[in-house]
């Protein structure tokens, strides 16, 4: 029989599942369940619906958009996965969920130990040691590559060195990087690779993928044989999130294949560019050193100007109008023979008394004529000649001493320009425009003149 009077406690739909809620969450804490994806969607809100599954059992589950952005893979249905979680319910529904907070493929965590305990022990053994670190050099003309000849590491690797120098040899060491032979095969290459003496640097890596993809470069003795290299390495394996051991060891982590590549090559382009940049640079500098020059040279040139260059211009100059005047009365000589020649022949051909005695008047007026005409020729030399020998008359210091003027030396002889420079009894020479005479000093005065 029920009490009328028990007072009764009457909840709706909305706060019995917010009550529900409450009580998951506050004694179910933060757990981790492994199951198989089953119904995934993703709506354009970017979050993520699905159900995890086994063989006897189902539960919802939602990973909102900023919780499923670090997840490194795209979930698939019937993909095994370990997610941690908290239990909740959908109140709107009234349906019991998962809300995920992390998702990792199944077997993710153990293999997450194994690099966790492997890079602790390198790194205690000093593996990553940026002192052991070789650099990189900065001029590289051969590249050694240790990946798959078939995968597309390598097409990366090749294209960016295609585009950006296509000068630089490249040699390919294949190995397997996956796959439990993979390790043994990378070690290999690698001694293969130290074995090469004209290489300059090691690209060792491979394309992107999962933790499982990658596991060959967490292996402890590909992590030992880096670290004996001899060579240089850069280590280039997956995409920019992905870390393995080989890039803690490596001399040089690269984000990628192709930016590894992009880091052992110069670019073409750009050199080209300071190339031509430097020669137009160069080419200036030369231009303008050279008008320097130039200009300094023609200074010079116009400082070393002296009266005996003037007249030593002079004198050639009158040379060669002496063989000019040569020349040309030896051509009119010449002339005036071959006419002579003709008119004789004309003569003896002809044999008239008069044309014979008129050709002989008019010999002998070219003659007097040309006689006048070196006359002349010669008065005006020797004209111009008196008149330079004048010029530099002018500018002697023997002109200066027929003034008046005396050049005073002491025995030694030089030149006596102070009072100061000779004593009592000195013998001294006067030189004088027309000769020397000597003197004998018997009192001197030093005082200045005012």
């Amino acid at each position: 029989m029920i009490d009328q009077n028990t007072e009764r406690q009457i909840f709706s739909i909305s706060e019995l599942n917010r009550r529900v809620r409450q009580l998951l969450e506050l004694n179910l804490p933060m757990l981790w369940v492994e199951g198989e994806i089953s119904n995934f969607a993703c709506p354009s809100s970017g979050h993520w619906y699905l159900s995890l599954k086994d063989r006897s059992a189902q539960v919802r589950c939602a990973m909102f958009r900023n919780a499923n952005q670090r997840v490194k893979f795209r979930p698939e249905n019937g993909m095994q996965v370990l997610v941690r979680c908290k239990p909740g319910i959908y109140e709107d529904r009234g349906e019991y969920q998962l809300i995920v907070e992390h998702m990792e493929e199944a077997g993710f965590g153990a293999l997450q130990r194994q690099f966790e305990q492997l890079n602790a022990k390198l790194s205690a053994e000093g593996l990553f040691d940026t002192n052991n670190k070789q650099p990189i050099p900065s001029s590289i003309g051969h590249i050694g590559v240790v990946t798959s000849p078939t995968g597309a590491a390598v097409k990366d690797i090749l294209s960016v060195l295609k585009r950006r120098f296509p000068a630089i040899k490249v040699s390919i060491f294949p190995t397997a990087v996956q796959g439990e032979e993979a390790p043994a095969q990378i070690v290999s290459a690698l001694t293969d690779a130290n074995s090469c003496e004209h290489l300059d640097v090691l690209i060792v890596g491979r394309g992107g993928g999962s933790l499982e993809d990658l596991w060959s470069f967490n292996s402890e003795t590909v992590a030992q044989a880096i670290a004996a290299s001899r060579l240089p390495i850069i280590s280039a394996v997956g995409h920019e999130v992905d870390f393995t051991i080989a890039d803690f060891v490596a001399d040089l982590r690269a984000p990628t294949p192709s930016a590894a590549a992009e880091l052992v090559s110069p670019d073409g382009q750009q050199m080209y560019a300071q190339f031509t940049h430097f020669q137009t640079s160069l080419t200036e500098s030369l231009l303008r050193t050279f008008l320097n020059l130039k200009q300094q040279l023609n200074h010079l040139h116009k400082r070393l100007q002296h009266p005996g260059s003037k007249l030593q211009q002079q004198a050639q100059h009158l040379d060669h109008l002496e063989i000019r005047l040569r020349r040309a009365i030896r051509a009119k000589l010449d002339n005036y023979r071959v006419k002579s020649n003709q008119l004789s022949n004309q003569l003896g051909r002809q044999n008239p008394k008069y044309q014979l005695e008129e050709k002989q008047h008019r010999l002998s007026y070219l003659v007097k004529e040309l006689g006048k005409a070196i006359s002349q020729k010669q008065e005006r030399l020797q004209l111009k000649l008196a008149q330079s020998i004048h010029l530099l008359d002018t500018v002697s210091p023997l002109k200066t001493l027929g003034r008046g003027y005396a050049v005073i030396r002491n025995s030694d002889g030089e030149v006596v320009n102070s009072v100061a420079k000779v004593s009592h009894d000195d013998c001294l020479t006067g030189q004088l425009a027309d000769g020397e005479l000597l003197l004998k000093l018997t009192d001197k005065n030093n005082k200045t003149l005012g």
